[in-house]
């Protein structure tokens, strides 16, 4: 991004007053990510983001510009978890989402790299994502940061037609996964808009 407004914007922790900002990105994040399924209900939404602010092992920061403080561009929410094996810390990164408008794709980065070093701060010892496979924009924002693919779910809808089953050697070998240590973290809860936002997995308590 070019001009003056490049060095305009600001990541803080993000308050009350920015909830319905929020709360519409939170349901943005929902139907990009599951469509007809997704959960728009702003009062579930609501609840969850409110009991997150300020929370012990929540990160939750916004973008805004400086010269207009008040009005939310963008928004990242990454959840403090232990490993029930190791003890060790890392971070379920839930949601990035990002306003349409100039200096998007910038805006993200900004809040990815706040939450990146809010997490080192913080002590946490690795970051787990979930993206949607079509989100281009937040594959390639994670890429950029360090960030590698490890696991992919794959999922079937029951009731549907579906392919022939292959009988050569990759359908074997696709059963032969071996059970993990530890489960992967459970993913974001929902939602991800497109470039560069995020998704999320679990659901949040």
């Amino acid at each position: 991004m070019t001009g003056p407004a490049a060095e305009t914007f600001l990541i803080r922790d993000a308050r009350e007053g920015d909830v319905e900002a929020i709360v519409g990105f939170e349901i943005d994040i929902a139907v990009v990510s599951f469509a007809d399924e997704a959960i728009t209900d702003p009062a579930l939404h609501r609840r969850r983001v409110s009991g997150s602010l300020g929370k012990p092992g929540e990160i939750t920061l916004v973008a805004v510009d400086e010269r207009e403080p008040d009005v939310v561009l963008g928004w990242a929410w990454l959840s403090a978890r232990t490993n029930s094996l190791t003890g060790a810390k890392y971070g379920n990164f839930r949601s990035l989402a990002v306003a349409e408008g100039p200096g998007r794709s910038r805006i993200g980065e900004l809040l990815l790299r706040a939450v990146l070093e809010a997490a080192d701060t913080g002590g946490l010892t690795q970051l787990t994502g979930k993206v949607h496979a079509g989100n281009l924009g937040m594959r390639a924002l994670y890429r950029k940061l360090g960030f590698t693919a490890t696991h992919l779910t794959m999922e079937r809808r029951l009731g549907a037609s579906q392919p022939a089953a292959s009988d050569g050697p990759e359908s074997a070998s696709a059963a032969s996964d071996r059970p993990e240590a530890e489960p992967p973290p459970p993913a974001a809860d929902g939602p991800q808009p497109q470039p560069p936002a995020s998704d999320r997995t679990e659901p949040a308590p």
